[in-house]
């Protein structure tokens, strides 16, 4: 089965060779035909802590790590 592969921004890089990355996603609302932004934090494993706050990121889904961590970051992405 494929991993997912989402996009986001790293908010916080507090806890040791963890990250919380926040995910946006945008979609039209069924009603009001708006579009509409959601964004959800998830929390990565970044094993070197070299990913600091703001930075752009890829993050994959892998087995849990932790009670919390079932993404890892893969890489820095552009914009």
């Amino acid at each position: 089965m494929p991993r997912r592969v989402l996009q986001g921004v790293v908010v916080s890089d507090k806890g040791d060779k963890t990250v919380v990355v926040k995910v946006e996603r945008t979609f039209l609302h069924p009603v009001l035909k708006k579009t509409v932004r959601r964004s959800k934090r998830f929390h990565a494993h970044d094993e070197a802590n070299v990913y600091k706050s703001g930075d752009l990121v890829a993050i994959q889904e892998c087995p849990p790590k932790s009670k919390l961590k079932r993404w890892e970051v893969v890489g820095k992405t552009t914009v």
